[in-house]
């Protein structure tokens, strides 16, 4: 069955995606957990609650959303460019599947904590697909 779809190939793309969410999600959580302490969140604000810090957005100053903008960019570009490197047939789908994979996230945030309209359009606009383009690229996929 293998020899006849390719299925190892099949297989390692499939490890390939999940290796790139895996290590995407965990340089995305990682930086969203580091920021605050080099970019302090207003006083008062619970970086692990939800409810703190969709209570508190307003406050956010432009440095603690570029900070938040930079986690989600990494993370999907470090993401991409893992499962672009892992792959047993470079295609750019995949590491798409990347981008959109963390853009659904973002939306799923962006609906829980809100926040002002330019951080909201700058993170779905340019923080998921373009990154997976661009790790996809790093990662050695010439052809689009």
């Amino acid at each position: 069955w293998g020899n006849i779809t390719g299925g190892h190939k099949v297989g390692k793309n499939v490890l390939a995606v999940a290796a790139g969410i895996i290590i995407g999600g965990i340089i995305n959580g990682g930086l969203i957990m580091l920021g605050p302490s080099i970019i302090p969140l207003p006083e008062g604000i619970d970086p692990g609650n939800i409810e703190s810090i969709k209570a508190n957005i307003h406050r956010y100053s432009t440095a603690n959303f570029i900070s938040v903008f930079l986690a989600h960019a990494l993370g999907t570009l470090v993401g991409a460019f893992v499962c672009t490197k892992l792959l047993a047939v470079r295609q750019i789908t995949f590491p798409i599947l990347i981008g959109f994979f963390f853009l659904i996230g973002g939306v799923s945030m962006v609906k829980q904590i809100g926040g002002p309209t330019w951080f909201t359009s700058l993170d779905l606009i340019l923080a998921y697909v373009p990154m997976a383009w661009l790790g996809a690229k790093l990662g050695g996929i010439d052809k689009i």
